[in-house]
């Protein structure tokens, strides 16, 4: 869907339902499930700082998680709280646009 270069801003980000966002991006729209955001989270209590590794086990996550709020971080960003009380994690554009694109290709 884009370049690593190129910053899109999405026109719209909301929950789809009760376990998934919904991102309207100016050439087309993606459903990320909330479980799938939840543990691609890259906050330092999820992956550890120093080496990069993965802290957040996905096994450890509820399949119902769900996000509680979504909140704007400027023109750059997304902070979710998720049902699991985990709200420290900043989502990039960049970062969500990789996460849909990624997504489509496994499914």
């Amino acid at each position: 869907m884009s370049t690593p270069e190129e910053i899109i801003l999405p026109r719209e980000i909301a929950r789809a339902n009760e376990h998934d966002v919904k991102i309207i991006w100016p050439d087309g729209e993606v459903i990320l499930p909330a479980f799938e955001l939840r543990a691609d989270c890259w906050c330092a209590m999820c992956v550890d700082e120093a080496s990069g590794r993965k802290l957040l086990k996905r096994e450890s996550l509820r399949a119902d998680v769900h996000p509680k709020m979504i909140k704007p971080i400027g023109n750059y960003a997304i902070q979710i709280e998720f049902s699991d009380g985990h709200r420290t994690g900043l989502y990039t554009f960049k970062h969500l646009r990789e996460l849909g694109d990624r997504l489509a290709k496994s499914g």
